[in-house]
């Protein structure tokens, strides 16, 4: 048995919602919000805070979502509450993608095939009263711009690092240097036979390729 949303006074449906599109934009629509700014005081009014919830136009701590600001928005506001309605009728549209332009006859035996209730039921009718309500002035065809704050980066954009060569190229870069250092402790002479034999044995011994 799915359970459809319904108010038990559906006409206020437009009056509510033309008020949501005047005042100003709460923190959380909570019933304080409702009965004190919107002006509508009393139990009746209350339901119609879930069903701003099942419509995402409400978060279920009673923040106000994108799709809340879209239908304040008179460019936007139709297809914000056709978007709305769609997910809070989902189980309604699964069975007919286009229920929204059933006949109100046709429409009711739906309700009441989904629902499982009589078809006098007042349930039932309340049902149909408060989808038939809602639907009118949405745009079911064209789905709201998606308004989502963009992440901002302030990195400044940076080529990715490159590669490191494969194993065999790496071995080939690298490159082997190999110093010596002599330190000589020459005899006090003044004889050159004897620093060019000293010369010659180091060319000899030590300076080899």
């Amino acid at each position: 048995m799915n359970k459809l949303p319904y108010l038990s006074i559906p006409g206020s449906i437009p009056k509510i919602l033309a008020k949501i599109a005047e005042e100003r934009r709460p923190e959380r629509f909570t019933q304080d919000y409702l009965e004190t700014i919107l002006g509508f005081r009393g139990g009746n009014y209350r339901a119609m805070i879930p069903l701003l919830k099942r419509m995402e136009f409400l978060n279920a701590d009673g923040s106000p979502t994108a799709l809340y600001d879209q239908y304040r928005n008179d460019d936007t506001r139709a297809q914000a509450l056709g978007a709305g309605i769609r997910k809070a009728y989902s189980d309604l549209f699964d069975r007919n993608q286009f229920a929204y332009a059933l006949p109100r006859d046709k429409l009711h035996s739906l309700i009441v095939e989904m629902s499982g209730l009589a078809k006098e039921s007042q349930v039932g009718k309340l049902m149909l009263s408060t989808f038939w309500t809602l639907k009118e002035g949405a745009d079911f065809e064209k789905a709201p711009a998606n308004r989502e704050p963009a992440v901002i980066n302030n990195n400044t954009k940076q080529d990715p690092p490159s590669p490191p060569p494969p194993p065999n190229q790496q071995a080939d870069a690298l490159e082997f240097r190999v110093g010596y250092t002599i330190n000589l402790n020459l005899p006090e002479t003044t004889n050159p036979d004897v620093f060019n034999a000293i010369f010659k044995a180091l060319k000899e011994h030590l300076l080899r390729n």
